[in-house]
């Protein structure tokens, strides 16, 4: 619309008809239709209610008969402390 308007008027009569909302467009007609019909339309929405059977379970807590604390810092400790292969291995 700014375009159509620089057409037959200067750049700041173009800007201020363009944005005035005194001369809308084809376009912007359009799109004003479009809201209106939009607000009177109602769309019914149908609900359904789903039917879910609970099932009881028996969620138990045991603690498991032996283990052991690991400080995971050594374990990486170790890896870090080998020297890489030399030479590189070969992708066959």
């Amino acid at each position: 619309m700014l375009a159509d308007n620089l057409h037959n008027t200067s750049f700041r009569e173009a800007v201020v008809k363009t944005f005035d909302g005194k001369h809308p467009c084809c376009l912007c007609k359009q799109i004003a239709q479009g809201k209106k019909s939009e607000k009177k339309t109602e769309f019914s929405v149908d609900l359904k209610k789903f039917d879910f059977w609970h099932h009881s379970a028996a969620f138990v807590f045991a603690a498991p008969d032996q283990f052991w604390v690991t400080d995971p810092f050594e374990a990486s400790l170790s890896q870090l402390s080998q020297a890489p292969p030399t030479p590189p291995p070969r992708l066959v």
